[in-house]
């Protein structure tokens, strides 16, 4: 069933309000009335509405229509997609001409006639629909999702508790602080949590921080209007509305910036923002995820972080325990990884040999189970057999166990170094960025191209 019709009217003359009221009610439409400039702006700014037919003159004796014009002005500052018709008992071409001009989507005249007014509004108001969901669509088509169907793989008794949690908090609304290293399968973990909620229809939207700079961090978040700065060419639906109804993923949420953490909490605790550029209050149902490899707890000793921010965040906190900390899980992680690449590459292999799967078990793995995954797709490529053999995996070591730098690629040599520096900081990307002479979103690129 379609929702009902919000219109906003707006006009000087009690009689002239209650008589469109009238009207409206006994079609269906939704209607609130306001007598001024002022108090339409009031009501947009605390209101959703699908459409508003205003007057073009407020002050006694005026005829200009330049009260109207301004306000029609400023309507479209708050929100470019919400159709205006304009009505004046004073209507000459060139004022219709220039209420078009400044974006008005129609003009009525008065007195105005019942059936033309009604068709009006209603067209005006399928157009004004068609476009929001427009935009919504183009904004979602912009943003890369995470994979919907990445399977949480754990059989490990390290991986037993976190299992227990995503079981017993995905039905709920809490939000949850997913902790673990680069790689770890953090990403995965929100997913199975988003999937076993009762949002798993709704959508679930991804946002890295750590790899959005800080000048677009807003904009990226909660979306902005049209002249909101320089590029600024049109509006933008922000990750926080597009998540409406379902599920936030913010990863890397150590690297928020100091300015935009308050503007967070706001929206955790209220449900309500701003598009950047606007001062119109947006409301929203969004339940967070978030995931970090940073201490957080020392971040906010060390005044990077909110400490009430924190407390938000972490109603219950899930610790995804390193690679290495959980061996018996490899096999069916590469076992899962071949599977997906196998097809991905029309190459038809059926397994790892024996030396293959052994060489996976004695790796490190410094870069988790996104090294894994990226080691299984480069052996499929390599391979020319029917399985997967040690040399496919390219997991060369000398008799220390550190890389021979002279078997390495330039690329493999950069993807060494990026890995020895996150892992001699404990995976804190501002150390290691420091340390590489990189900064942190260079090694944000460097460390999605690695797939560390």
């Amino acid at each position: 069933m379609p929702s009902p019709i919000r219109i906003l009217i707006a006009d000087d003359q009690k009689d002239v309000l209650e008589a469109l009221r009238l009207l409206l009610k006994s079609e269906g439409f939704e209607v609130e009335s306001a007598s001024s400039p002022a108090a339409v702006l009031a009501l947009l700014e605390r209101r959703e509405f699908d459409g508003v037919l205003i007057d073009l003159n407020y002050a006694r004796d005026t005829t200009s229509g330049q009260e109207g014009l301004d306000l029609l002005a400023r309507i479209r500052g708050l929100d470019e997609s919400l159709p205006v018709v304009v009505m004046t008992a004073w209507g000459t071409v060139d004022l219709a001409v220039e209420a078009m001009r400044r974006g008005a989507r129609d003009f009525v005249q008065k007195p105005w006639d019942n059936a033309r007014l009604l068709a009006t509004l209603r067209t005006q108001v399928a157009l004004g629909r068609a476009l929001r969901r427009g935009q919504r669509l183009e904004a979602e088509n912009r943003i890369l999702r995470a994979e919907p169907d990445a399977a949480l793989i754990a059989e490990s008794a390290a991986m037993r508790p976190v299992l227990q949690l995503v079981a017993r908090v995905a039905p709920s609304d809490a939000h949850v602080l997913i902790a673990g290293e680069n790689g770890s399968g953090k990403g995965v973990v929100a997913r199975a949590i988003h999937a076993g909620s009762h949002r798993a229809a709704r959508p679930l939207v991804t946002l890295n921080a750590g790899g959005v700079s800080e000048g677009v961090f807003e904009s990226e978040l909660f979306g902005h209007v049209k002249g909101a700065f320089t590029d600024a060419r049109t509006d933008r639906v922000g990750r926080f509305e597009l998540a409406d109804g379902g599920t936030l993923f913010l990863d890397e949420i150590a690297n928020v910036p100091a300015g935009q953490q308050a503007k967070l909490l706001r929206v955790l605790e209220t449900g309500e923002f701003e598009r950047l550029g606007s001062s119109r209050t947006r409301r929203v149902d969004v339940r967070i995820l978030s995931a970090t490899n940073s201490d957080l707890q020392a971040e906010v000793a060390a005044g990077r972080f909110r400490q009430d921010l924190l407390f938000r965040l972490n109603t219950i906190e899930i610790h995804v325990p390193a690679l290495r900390d959980r061996p018996e899980d490899i096999p069916r992680l590469a076992d899962h990884f071949l599977r997906i690449h196998a097809q991905k590459y029309r190459k038809p292999l059926t397994g790892f040999a024996p030396r293959a799967l052994q060489a996976m078990l004695e790796h490190s793995w410094p870069g988790n189970v996104r090294e894994l995954d990226h080691a299984v797709e480069r052996a499929v490529l390599l391979a020319q057999g029917d399985s997967i053999q040690a040399a496919d995996l390219s997991l060369r070591r000398s008799s220390d166990g550190a890389p021979r730098l002279e078997e390495l690629s330039l690329e493999e040599v950069e993807g060494l170094l990026v890995q020895k520096a996150m892992a001699r900081y404990s995976g804190n990307v501002s150390e290691a960025a420091r340390a590489l002479g990189l900064s942190r979103a260079a090694l944000y690129r460097r460390l999605e191209k690695h797939r560390i």
